[in-house]
């Protein structure tokens, strides 16, 4: 009875058929990784190239790989930063400023960027920052007018707005606050009289 060979524990056993599988090409495989990594979501030619240097992807290999998915469209920087732009601006409210840093931070080069972020109408920015303001007032009633400020401005600041903006909008809420709370006394103030006067009248 032939004896059955075992395989060794450091590989394959020499003169096996296993022994002669060839290496698998690197370029299917850096293709392999990016089809997986846009089968997710949507990425960057930037995303991607650092994908693959994490995975040991050779430069040469990558560039390769990546000029082509580019070329069959299946990888394109201006279209992924108009989305961007267009979907954050409406999700997140913010400005700008911190669209163009985030995309920066995807590999989008500045020209790409600068073009995406042409989408962005200054006014309807402005609109947005009033809503984001608008927001967050009533729940800042209860603090001095210093802490407001400094705490709306800073969340304006935050979502990429400039300090000039910012400053604006704060003060046009606030201003536009207190406008308010006179007109309210105001009237508070005439109902009282207008009751006093029918309480005269009832007796």
């Amino acid at each position: 009875m032939a004896s059955l060979r075992r395989p060794s524990a450091d590989g394959p056993t020499p003169g096996s058929s296993a022994d002669d599988v060839p290496e698998a090409d690197p370029h299917d495989v850096a293709r392999t990784i990016c089809l997986q990594q846009l089968t997710a979501s949507p990425k960057t030619r930037g995303q991607l190239a650092t994908v693959l240097r994490r995975r040991g992807i050779a430069d040469d290999v990558a560039v390769t790989v990546l000029d082509r998915l580019v070329e069959v469209q299946l990888v394109d920087d201006s279209a992924f930063a108009e989305n961007y732009v267009r979907t954050r601006h409406a999700s997140s409210g913010k400005a700008g400023r911190a669209l163009a840093a985030e995309l920066r931070q995807r590999g989008v080069d500045d020209a790409t960027v600068s073009e995406a972020l042409g989408s962005i109408d200054p006014d309807a920015e402005l609109a947005t920052a009033r809503a984001l303001i608008a927001r967050k007032l009533p729940a800042t009633r209860r603090l001095d007018v210093e802490t407001r400020t400094r705490r709306m401005v800073g969340m304006l600041a935050r979502k990429g707005y400039s300090g000039g903006t910012a400053m604006r909008v704060v003060r046009e809420a606030l201003a536009a606050e207190r406008e308010l709370d006179l007109l309210e006394s105001s009237f508070l103030e005439s109902l009282d009289v207008d009751l006093s006067d029918a309480a005269r009248l009832g007796d």
